[in-house]
């Protein structure tokens, strides 16, 4: 379509095949994408080029970044940034004990829901536009694992975008994500002194033992934060280890803390609050790595899309639509990080993220693509 003609959505009764969908979300399914397996996540990038230029008709680039594939369309100058995710949290070897299947209108398989069910709505999307100028598709890599390879690129497309639509999974009910919470990651590591434990434990410095205290200490940076800046900060540790040998004194203990934030006031307290933390034996030492991850993503960033994906809701006689802000952070959180207007959730419908359960409703995949569509359509 020449650039300079006036673009149009598809048309409401446009028709969207749930059987060729489904087809492409078992091509994305059975093709294992573990984040930390770089040789994996090329293999599945290799299947969404193909699946892409396959609905596009144009083929991607190829991006890789410290050995993590990503996925980028570009046709003309980007206006609108289209955002999703090929990699997973399920280990090589998943579909073993997680098959494909659909039965009684479920799709099950690893990372259906999160998210490859939504990359399959977006490609039969934009399918249906009668022009893909000014649309920038960007499907990641390493997006589960904190996307370190790919933030710099997700964040220099949305600068230059006016709306940015991510793919992730609906919230539940099909509920669309107008706000997250921002994420920071830390690791902190106590170095104490080894000392046998039975002939001298007095002589040892236990990091275990420290390692409880500053727990404890973590607990009440929380309280302190919403206490300061209102509720919904959590400070969760999450993976722990000490010690070398059942019968010497640790001299080393290792913690990652897992923080969420509703606000980034909240998220710059915790920060400061954890850098400050000090042991409590004297002859203990901490370091503290890490720190902010992904900001919020503030509702008011959302607020105008959500209100056209409404209009368009009813306009094309759907179900109305419903919102929700979220504990969990997607790449969308960069995207509105940078001033670019994000609506999330956009992806499938279902539920189990990441959890056995995992799952799709197959219904409702071709609503999705339509009203994608038509968002998409009312931008251009």
């Amino acid at each position: 379509m020449p650039v300079d003609q006036e673009p149009s959505p598809p048309r409401a009764d446009h028709a969207f095949d749930l059987d060729a969908m489904l087809a492409d979300l078992e091509e994305l399914a059975t093709c294992e994408s573990y984040s930390a397996d770089h040789a994996a996540v090329a293999r599945s990038a290799q299947v969404v080029a193909d699946q892409g230029s396959r609905l596009l008709g144009s083929r991607p680039q190829t991006l890789v970044v410290d050995g993590v594939t990503h996925v980028q369309w570009t046709f003309g100058t980007p206006r609108i940034l289209l955002l999703g995710h090929h990699d997973t949290v399920w280990p090589i070897g998943s579909l073993t004990t997680h098959p494909w299947s659909v039965e009684q209108g479920i799709a099950r398989g690893p990372g259906v829901f999160d998210m490859k069910a939504g990359l399959v709505q977006m490609f039969h999307a934009l399918a249906a536009l009668p022009s893909l100028d000014g649309i920038c598709v960007l499907v990641t890599g390493d997006e589960e694992v904190g996307s370190d390879t790919s933030r710099h690129l997700i964040e220099d497309l949305a600068r230059q975008c006016a709306a940015t639509f991510v793919l992730e999974p609906s919230a539940p009910g099909g509920a669309l994500k107008t706000g997250r919470k921002g994420v920071s990651l830390y690791d902190i590591t106590v170095h104490g002194r080894a000392a046998h434990s039975g002939l001298e434990p007095e002589k040892g410095v236990n990091a275990a033992t420290e390692l409880a205290h500053q727990i404890l200490a973590l607990s009440r940076i929380a309280d302190t934060v919403n206490a300061q800046t209102g509720p919904g900060t959590t400070v969760t540790p999450t993976v722990m280890s000490a010690g070398t040998a059942n019968n010497t004194v640790p001299a080393r203990a290792d913690l990652s803390v897992d923080v969420r934030v509703p606000s980034a006031a909240a998220q710059d307290t915790v920060d400061q609050l954890i850098r400050t933390l000090r042991p409590e034996h004297p002859d203990a030492r901490l370091d503290i790595t890490g720190g902010p991850n992904r900001p919020p993503l503030d509702p008011d960033a959302s607020r105008g899309l959500f209100a056209l994906a409404g209009d368009v809701t009813a306009r094309l006689g759907l179900d109305p639509l419903r919102q929700a802000a979220v504990g969990g952070a997607s790449d969308g959180n960069y995207t509105a990080g940078v001033g670019c207007p994000t609506l999330d959730g956009l992806g499938a419908v279902g539920d189990g993220a990441h959890a056995d359960h995992e799952h799709v409703v197959t219904a409702t995949m071709p609503d999705r693509a339509r009203l994608l569509a038509h968002l998409v359509g009312a931008l251009q």
